[in-house]
């Protein structure tokens, strides 16, 4: 099997925006922070190789492409300033990003799709491995990297995450295919305002030297991609709220499509499980079950969605494969979206980060002895909560104790979700057709990182790359419950 080191640099320069930016400096806000301790955003698409252009005209248009694109997104060509009073701000000063070619032409597209585990090699075709957010004083804040291989190419971003979120992320990754297709009047004009709650008059104490990842960079994962068709993710979905799924003989379903409702965008955050948040939250939740008659009632109407069913699914899934001590508390983050979640609303397009992680817990024991009705219950109900006062709940938490938040699963019993499968990653169409497949880097991963893709079908299709150590991989991939619903 391929590996990282088949891939070759062949170039690497500065390409720069092709107009000046006039936008201020830019205030990291409360959820841009607690990245600075993450590595980089590395997402990228696999294509066929354009038919009609040489690889030096491919090149070439794609530099002339991304020059384009930055002047619509200042924030990207700049770099971090830390002033006086510890405050740090984007400098959109056109300092300019990395662009790489580079040639792995002993892979082939097969070599990618094909094997049950993604493969080593997918890491070499991102730029800034192990480069944690808050480098971006002196780092670009962005690097493309185009990678020829023996029959496509494969285009892979790795951004600051301090600087985006799994929406602003493909804001800009769709632009940048816009751009190069030769749209001249972009779709998606990003929101750069700073004037939201999430702005702080809260400084974050950097340690000497910058922070650090808080997980082991070094241990030994397996990661693989599980897909879920449509019709599969619709009969999870009826068992879970306990229907009954047919199908009409047009091949529709009797329950309406849902578009896959994950209220996420792709984010590791990790809130201390001690302190006042998690007080909030267990206070929330001992409120709630003190009325067992009354919440039953209520949660009995509640309609589960596709992706808490998917989730929940995947919950006791990787609890049954950890073999977990059943008193052993179990915790299922999920990175919200608040643009929507505030009062007033973020503009949809705000650029920035614009999430906050929320946990489920409970036991092992509980999970895997409960139903998934249950399980998926707990999800729906702490991320039905998560409204506007509890956004600003989350901000003052914050800003009572400034922090960058721990990623990894330290206790041997978390799973974190980030990314969605509403984000628009196979609207992007360069010139010469849409992505085969969207892959990620080695960024930010470790046992329990699971990420959530659309399926290349759409259609309510989802993929979720799922990381874990290798013995766990091993199980969940021999779990009837789990793999009865996946389709490759």
């Amino acid at each position: 099997m391929p590996s990282a080191t088949s891939v070759t640099i062949v170039s690497q320069c500065n390409v720069f925006p092709d107009q000046k930016s006039t936008l201020e400096d830019l205030k990291l806000s409360v959820s841009d922070l607690p990245m600075l301790s993450c590595q980089y955003i590395q997402k990228g698409g696999l294509f066929t190789r354009p038919p009609t252009l040489s690889v030096d005209s491919l090149i070439s248009h794609l530099k002339q492409s991304l020059s384009q694109t930055l002047s619509h997104f200042p924030p990207l060509a700049g770099r971090f300033n830390t002033d006086s009073n510890g405050y740090i701000y984007i400098t959109c000063n056109d300092a300019g990003v990395d662009f790489i070619h580079a040639t792995a032409t002993s892979i082939s597209i097969q070599d990618i799709l094909c094997p049950h585990h993604v493969p080593d090699c997918v890491r070499g075709f991102f730029a800034f491995e192990s480069t944690v957010s808050y480098q971006g004083h002196y780092k670009p804040i962005l690097a493309v990297q185009v990678t020829e291989l023996a029959d496509g190419v494969f285009i892979g971003c790795s951004m600051n995450h301090s600087v985006t979120d799994g929406t602003s992320f493909w804001t800009f990754f769709n632009t940048f295919s816009e751009v190069s297709r030769g749209i001249k009047k972009i779709s998606r004009q990003p929101d750069f305002s700073r004037n939201s709650i999430l702005i702080s008059e809260a400084a974050l104490k950097v340690p000497q030297g910058g922070p650090q990842v808080t997980f082991n960079e070094n241990e030994p994962l397996c990661e693989r991609i599980f897909s879920f068709s449509r019709e599969a993710i619709l009969k999870l979905k009826s068992k879970v709220n306990n229907k009954k799924w047919t199908q009409k003989s047009d091949n529709t379903n009797v329950d309406a499509v849902e578009l896959m409702g994950k209220q996420s965008n792709d984010t590791l955050l990790q809130i201390h499980n001690k302190g006042k948040m998690t007080g909030i939250l267990e206070s929330w939740f001992k409120n709630a079950v003190s009325k067992p008659q009354e919440m039953e009632s209520n949660l009995s109407m509640v309609e589960i969605s596709s992706f808490q069913s998917l989730c929940a699914l995947l919950w006791r899934a990787v609890t049954r494969a950890r073999k977990l001590n059943p008193s052993k508390r179990t915790t299922f983050r999920m990175a919200v979206n608040c643009r929507h979640r505030l009062n007033p609303k973020l503009d949809p397009l705000y650029f920035g980060n614009a999430i906050q992680s929320v946990p489920t817990y409970a036991s092992a024991g509980d999970v895997l002895s409960r139903d998934l009705r249950w399980c998926a219950e707990q999800l729906n109900k702490i991320v039905a909560a998560h409204n506007d006062e509890m956004v600003r709940r989350f901000v003052e938490d914050w800003e009572s104790n400034p922090r960058c938040f721990p990623l990894g699963n330290l206790d041997g019993a978390s799973m974190t979700m980030g990314s969605s499968p509403r984000f628009p990653m196979y609207d992007n169409d360069f010139g010469w057709g849409r992505p085969l497949a969207v892959r990620s880097g080695k960024a930010n991963k470790f046992d329990g990182k699971i990420s959530a893709f659309p399926g290349r079908e759409g259609n309510g299709t989802v993929d979720l790359e799922v990381v874990l150590a290798p013995e766990a991989m091993a199980r969940i991939e021999s779990d009837h419950e789990f793999m009865q619903f996946v389709s490759r």
